[in-house]
């Protein structure tokens, strides 16, 4: 045999081989995989809330800084107004006020001091003075014990939206009264 058949022998075994290979190599080519990428679900973001502006109390009586308007946040007790009058002085009767009472704006915080029995007094003595509940102005509500500008605007809120206040156990509905200025309040006003 010569050289040049057996170079054409030797090309054509190579040509085969790689045909039979790139058969064999395409016949078993992995199939094809689309990969998706799923991102995770929005969390909802919760809407913002809005910041209740701080409430105005103010402080009477035996404190370092009696006669004193103390700024405090939202849900503040009375405790937190004494010390924002730079706390009780030593003679205060403490026993005598309910520290843990939340307060609104526009209430009233009196520390009596040790033996004081007279009622707080007014800066115009009304003391003897009857307020009807469901005639007083704004003003006049704010000349009671413990009725600042906001509790007074909220009792004539009240009484438009629900009609006549009857008694003590209708007042008692107006937020920011509690028991306690019901008591103060109970020989001062009158539903008539």
């Amino acid at each position: 045999m010569s050289n040049e058949r057996m170079s054409l022998i030797a090309f054509g075994l190579v040509i085969v081989t790689l045909i039979g290979v790139g058969l064999i190599l395409w016949t078993v080519r992995p199939t094809p995989v689309q990969i998706t990428i799923r991102p995770p679900d929005p969390t909802e973001t919760p809407s913002p809330t809005q910041t209740p502006a701080p409430i105005e109390v103010y402080v009477t009586g035996a404190v370092s800084a009696p006669q004193t308007v103390v700024s405090l946040p939202v849900g503040s007790r009375v405790g937190d107004a004494i010390s924002g009058a730079g706390g009780a002085s030593a003679n205060a009767d403490l026993q005598r006020v309910n520290l843990a009472a939340i307060l609104t704006d526009g209430d009233q915080v009196h520390v009596p001091s040790i033996g004081e029995t007279d009622p707080i007094a007014l800066p115009t003595d009304t003391r003897s003075e009857i307020i009807n509940i469901n005639q007083a102005t704004q003003a006049e509500l704010e000349t009671l014990p413990g009725i600042g500008p906001s509790l007074a605007a909220r009792i004539i809120a009240y009484r438009t939206e629900n009609g006549r206040i009857t008694d003590l156990d209708d007042l008692d509905n107006v937020s920011g009264i509690g028991p306690a200025l019901l008591e103060d309040l109970r020989d001062r006003i009158a539903f008539d």
